[in-house]
Parts: C-alpha cells; sequence; structure tokens
C-alpha cells in the first residue's frame, strides 16, 4: 500500500448528501480537530484517490490516511470513529471479519445515492470547516 505525506485526512464524495453527514458527523466529534477533508472531487481529493486506487469518478469506497496509509472501506470508518472521543470502543468491531464488514458496508455504498440521495454540486462547507477542508 503506498504511503501520502499528509496525515489524518479523509477523502469523501463531496456530492454524497450521507458521505457529506459523515464529515458534519466526526466534525461535530472531533474535538481536537484532529482530522481534515478532501472531497474527491477536488484537485487534492482525486490525487489521493488515484494514488490508493479509488476511482475518482465513481468511488465504491471513502478513505483515511492515518498512520501515512490508506484505510479503505470499513476499516476507514472504524478507524475514525475510534479515534473520537468517547468512540474508543469501537475498536472492538474489528474483530468482526473484514469480508463481513466490508460486504456491509460495500452495500450501503453501492445504494449511497438511492437511499440519501445526491447534491447536485460539491458540498459546500461552513467557514469552520473549510479551514480544515484540502483542495
Amino acid at each position: 500500500m503506498p504511503h501520502w505525506p499528509d496525515d489524518d485526512v479523509i477523502l469523501y464524495d463531496g456530492v454524497c448528501i450521507f458521505c457529506s453527514r459523515w464529515v458534519g458527523f466526526v466534525l461535530a466529534r472531533d474535538t481536537a480537530r484532529r482530522f481534515r477533508f478532501t472531497p474527491i472531487q477536488s484537485d487534492y481529493g482525486t490525487r489521493l484517490a488515484k494514488t490508493f486506487g479509488i476511482d475518482p469518478d465513481d468511488p465504491d469506497t471513502n478513505a483515511v490516511v492515518h498512520g501515512g496509509v490508506a484505510w479503505l472501506k470499513s476499516d476507514a470508518a472504524l478507524t475514525v470513529l475510534s479515534h473520537l472521543p468517547g468512540w474508543s470502543w469501537i475498536r472492538t468491531l474489528f474483530a468482526v471479519p473484514k469480508p463481513l464488514r466490508d460486504a456491509v458496508y460495500s452495500l450501503i455504498a453501492r445504494n449511497r445515492y438511492k437511499i440519501f440521495g445526491k447534491y447536485e454540486t460539491c458540498f459546500v462547507p461552513d467557514a469552520d470547516m473549510r479551514a480544515r477542508v484540502l483542495e
């Protein structure tokens, strides 16, 4: 797996309503302001996606770079959650076999636009989030 120089960066689909709400969830709980964000539709996000084998035109996962390594699918979600205050218990879910976790993740990812909807253009963050966005 290739390494990335920036750490604690969450790559997300900026037109996906569910994905944008995920970012909002993290922002509200990340009191240490550890995580930064990049929509896959940005130049930076596209470069990051391509480096880790994610198709920027049809992303099937979000990702988080943590410890210089990109974590994908369920590993990404659990890694982020486990580093939020009060959520360290989530690490226990790493005991669930990865193929099962990723199957559930992929089912939601494949149907996210149908279930949650899609923005016409990339989600525009508020001023607090904008300071934590890499483009």
